[in-house]
């Protein structure tokens, strides 16, 4: 299992990841309400903000392993990451990434209490 670095789940570091999320959530919603075609795009920019939070947040590569636990990921995240990145224009698709970065912040959470 690969941990995560104490340091890099703090209240403050979540929270200003979070933000950035919800700002580009509302833009992807907007998309999908639009049906302009930019969600596709628009969702590849949340997927890298959920990777990057995930390495930057492991004491492991500098890229996601694929057939690793990660500690601070939630349950299925690297199936359903997958899923995600196999049809990111797809609305089923933008709810499971934000519901990705719901759990991990809840997790994130739980981890501060047990560090």
């Amino acid at each position: 299992m690969i941990e995560c670095k104490k340091e890099a789940i703090l209240k403050e570091l979540v929270d200003e990841w979070i933000i950035k999320w919800e700002s580009l959530k509302q833009e992807i919603h907007h998309s999908h309400t639009a049906r302009d075609g930019k969600a596709g795009d628009m969702m590849n920019k949340g997927i890298q903000l959920y990777e990057s939070f995930i390495i930057k947040a492991s004491n492991g590569q500098d890229y996601l392993v694929e057939n690793e636990d990660y500690e601070i990921l939630p349950i299925n995240a690297i199936e359903r990451l997958s899923f995600i990145k196999s049809r990111p224009s797809q609305y089923a698709c933008y709810r499971q990434l934000d519901e990705l970065f719901i759990e991990t912040k809840k997790r994130c959470a739980r981890l501060r209490l047990k560090h």
